[in-house]
């Protein structure tokens, strides 16, 4: 009988997918906390508040 059962397949797959997003998500807060990006932010929260008319 082969090592690979059902429960080391769903182990392996879990623990890589919380890997997986873990490393994903580690990018997406280093993505919006780059200080490169602040102006860039600071401007689209900013964007509502501005009067200009768009047409």
């Amino acid at each position: 009988m082969s090592g690979l059962t059902y429960e080391a397949v769903a182990r392996f797959a879990q623990q890589g997918g919380l890997i997986y997003f873990g490393l994903i998500f580690l990018a997406g807060v280093a993505y919006a906390l780059w200080p490169s990006k602040k102006a860039e932010f600071q401007h689209a929260a900013h964007m509502p508040l501005d009067d200009e008319e768009l047409s």
